[in-house]
């Protein structure tokens, strides 16, 4: 991720927000693209509707699929912002998180958990879920969050092999 902004005499205000611009757009737009694969393997997973596949196995696919398509998409186009989009995943686990750990506990609901085995339950179903937010959480946070780290993974390794 390089801010270097080289300033001459004929550089202007605006030459440097429209790379700003720039920068953003190219992250939204690798970001959308992460997502979206990441909804494609949901779309086909309720589509197929495999019985008994598990949390881990959904996380796993969640990450390997963004990977495949941040190599192919980088492998065509490099872009430094694509590498950066897993700092969206760990900011949106940061903000659920704290959503987590501001809801209410009780019977069903993770009944004197700590925080720590708050955000296990809820996050990885581990050891069973947690009961917070219909058992939602990985759906809502985890695995989109692993499909954003999993695409910045597989932008850097295509930008690797595209050198």
């Amino acid at each position: 991720m390089k801010f270097i902004l080289h300033i001459t005499e004929d550089t202007t205000v605006e030459q440097i927000n429209r790379g700003f611009v720039m920068q953003a757009v190219s992250f939204l737009v690798h970001s959308l693209l992460a997502l979206g694969s990441w909804v494609g393997l949901m779309l086909i997973g309720s589509a197929i509707h495999p019985a008994g596949i598990s949390h881990w196995a959904i996380l796993l696919l969640s990450m390997a699929i963004p990977v495949g398509v941040g190599i192919v998409v980088c492998s065509i186009r490099r872009d430094e912002m694509a590498a950066t989009v897993w700092l969206a995943g760990v900011i949106w686990v940061l903000l659920f998180s704290l959503y987590l750990l501001d809801l209410p506990t009780g019977p069903g609901h993770c009944f004197q958990c700590s925080a720590t085995e708050k955000l296990a339950r809820s996050f990885l179903s581990w050891p069973s879920p947690s009961g917070l937010v219909d058992n939602d959480a990985p759906f809502l946070a985890t695995w989109p969050a692993a499909a954003l780290i999993g695409y910045a993974m597989g932008a850097k390794l295509g930008m690797i092999r595209s050198k």
